[in-house]
């Protein structure tokens, strides 16, 4: 009895133990399933972030690209349209150059051709203005009255005065004493003196080097030297003050002179 007893408790102690030791390694075994487990959680976790973590990288970095390629497209599309603009700019100022350049070569052309035509005109229109008062120029009678001595360059006329044959450069015209003298032509007074042959004298000059002397005077009141005179206008009066004519009758000696040298005023006077 005894016997089966101890049997019995030895039985049941190796159960027991039997028992221990499954539920320690079924703990051990859960254990390691739960700790791989965890360990595999953690890892899978760990992936998903790194893949996570690489996608958005990448995302980044591709929208990093993507904007650096649209911002180097949009550049370049840029720099490509200012290269254009700039080569039409560069053309429509150069165009617009020549074609001032062209119109300012037109304008000087037309200007120069206007100045020269002008200046043409001009010269013509004085060329035709001094002929036209060259040709307009006549002289009258200083004073009315007997021509009492002839111009003689080379022939010679007697003198009372100096009772010899001499030349005589000018007309002597007969005319009582404080008879008014009228200039000739118009023109400017050069001189007004006393010449010691001819007494009190007037010089008058003239277009186209013509000039006028009036001789043997009483009185120069009228005019003084520099004036502009007109045709007909009053210079003087007739007088008796040429010493070399000092004998003859009151008269008025009269000159033509052309270049400075004395023509027959007989030819001039109408």
């Amino acid at each position: 009895m005894k016997k089966d007893i101890h049997l019995k408790n030895i039985g049941e102690k190796n159960i027991n133990d039997k028992i221990i030791s499954y539920v320690v390694m079924g703990t051990i075994v859960v254990a390691i399933i739960i700790i791989s487990l965890l360990l595999y959680s953690q890892k899978i976790n760990k992936d998903v972030k790194d893949e996570t973590m690489t996608l958005d990288q990448m995302t980044d970095i591709i929208g990093d690209t993507n904007e650096y390629d649209e911002e180097t497209e949009s550049a370049s599309t840029e720099i490509g349209k200012t290269v254009e603009e700039s080569k039409e700019e560069i053309k429509q100022e150069n165009v617009i150059q020549n074609q001032t350049a062209q119109n300012m070569s037109s304008n000087e052309t037309v200007e120069s051709s206007s100045v020269s035509t002008n200046v043409t005109q001009n010269t013509t229109s004085e060329k035709a203005k001094q002929t036209t008062e060259v040709k307009e120029l006549s002289f009258q009678r200083p004073v009315e009255g007997e021509i009492v001595r002839e111009f003689a360059q080379e022939n010679l006329v007697y003198s009372e005065t100096l009772e010899e044959w001499v030349t005589h450069t000018g007309i002597d015209i007969k005319a009582d004493k404080t008879t008014v003298v009228k200039a000739a032509e118009a023109g400017v007074v050069k001189s007004i003196k006393n010449d010691p042959r001819y007494g009190l004298t007037i010089v008058i000059e003239h277009d186209d080097t013509y000039q006028t002397v009036y001789s043997n005077l009483l009185t120069s009141e009228f005019v003084v030297e520099g004036e502009t005179v007109e045709k007909g206008q009053s210079i003087g009066t007739v007088g008796n003050s040429a010493v070399f004519e000092i004998a003859d009758e009151p008269h008025l000696h009269f000159e033509i002179l052309k270049d400075s040298i004395a023509v027959d005023p007989s030819i001039y006077i109408k």
